[in-house]
């Protein structure tokens, strides 16, 4: 995902951070991966409501190629409800064949807790879910890499 890598790889996760402190609100990952879309060829639904609440992006490229993208804070403190059934209901109300749940985390501890809560649901090796290192601490310029 090319947002991944422009977190954490791009210096781009300053973008999240005012004063030395995250921000916490999954509307400022929204806007950033919305960013990052402006040159597909597919379309880009921000905030679709298929009829049981709105997705955070539906992409698709037609009515056979549909796909959801739900962004969550580590902090989210529904994360573990949300990763086991909020994009599935998204999904059936959508006829989306495909999902994936994105995680954003800045610090150790929140890492810590998301994988606690993959483990709890069996989801480790989930290819559906992408976890974004937001941390600014492990993250040296090259000169002091």
């Amino acid at each position: 995902m090319f947002l991944k890598d422009v977190v954490e790889n791009k210096g781009r996760h300053r973008l999240f951070y005012a004063n030395g402190k995250p921000f916490r609100r999954e509307s400022d990952l929204q806007l950033l991966f919305r960013l990052t879309c402006f040159a597909t060829l597919s379309d880009v639904g921000r905030e679709v409501n298929d009829g049981r609440g709105p997705v955070d992006f539906k992409i698709s490229r037609g009515a056979l190629d549909k796909s959801l993208v739900e962004f969550k804070l580590a902090s989210n403190t529904k994360l573990q409800q949300n990763l086991e059934k909020q994009v599935e209901v998204y999904k059936s109300a959508s006829d989306a064949p495909n999902a994936l749940k994105v995680i954003l985390f800045f610090s150790d501890k929140e890492r810590s807790k998301v994988f606690g809560i993959l483990r709890a649901l069996g989801s480790e090796e989930s290819g559906d879910i992408i976890m974004i290192d937001g941390r600014a601490d492990n993250k040296p310029s090259s000169s002091r890499a």
